[in-house]
């Protein structure tokens, strides 16, 4: 590769490397606090859709329903654009003082409702993996419901569902690049500058498309390790 391209990466004032780093970490960032909304909002529902009251089964249903429906840049604008206008109204009501989210917010709101909406698919799945006889059998030694789930459903639930929320999470490292198109200085965004002001495309979007692999090569052998530890007690 030419050494003049190469040094498009350095970092300093005269290559982009800075630009880039800079732009992985709100990447990382990003993913890092969205996956724990999607984890904890998609087991959430999962056991509201399982719930004997029916409002909370429809709730659950038409929100999961609506958002995986729904294509994630549309969700994306719906947050960043429609939280921006119901903030500005209320604040509004009050004071002349202009609010605004921040795309940083937007991003982990709305992948996080996404995300939470496919993972409560993935604990939906993984719940009726429990033989209903464990939890009899809990009940007959006097666990309660939190115990029960405490000590009986979530170990067997985390071996489970596993190898679908690390799918999940694959996805969720791409789409944070989504949030490009509201401005946040993620790697996507970073590199469509770089784009732009050197005018060499197929360059940096080949470094973005290796760093996005690195990324996905990386979690995907630590879910294959966690995958083996947690089923390693498990017997056939």
């Amino acid at each position: 590769m030419d050494d003049s391209l190469l040094g498009l990466l350095s970092f300093g004032p005269n290559g982009w490397g800075d630009q880039l780093a800079a732009g992985l970490k709100i990447t990382i960032l990003l993913a890092l606090a969205t996956a724990p909304i999607g984890l904890v909002g998609g087991f959430l529902l999962a056991l509201a859709r399982r719930s004997d009251h029916t409002v909370l089964r429809v709730s659950a249903t038409g929100f999961t329903t609506v958002f995986k429906g729904l294509p994630e840049l549309i969700t994306l604008f719906m947050v960043y654009y429609g939280f921006s206008m119901a903030l500005a109204w209320f604040v509004g009501l009050f004071s002349d003082a202009y609010v605004e989210i921040s795309a940083f917010f937007a991003g982990m709101v709305a992948l996080g409702a996404v995300s939470a909406s496919f993972a409560s698919e993935v604990f939906m799945a993984a719940l009726s993996g429990i033989a209903r006889g464990q939890y009899e059998a809990a009940g007959a030694l006097g666990l309660g419901r939190w115990a029960t789930l405490r000590k009986v459903v979530i170990p067997q639930l985390v071996r489970l569902a596993l190898p679908g929320l690390g799918n999940l999470w694959l996805v969720l490292l791409k789409d944070t690049a989504l949030v490009s198109v509201i401005a946040l200085p993620d790697l996507l965004r970073q590199t469509s500058v770089a784009v732009g002001a050197t005018k060499e495309p197929f360059f940096f979007y080949l470094v973005a498309i290796g760093i996005y692999f690195v990324m996905s090569l990386v979690s995907m052998t630590i879910l294959s390790l966690l995958e083996k530890r947690y089923g390693r007690a498990y017997v056939r």
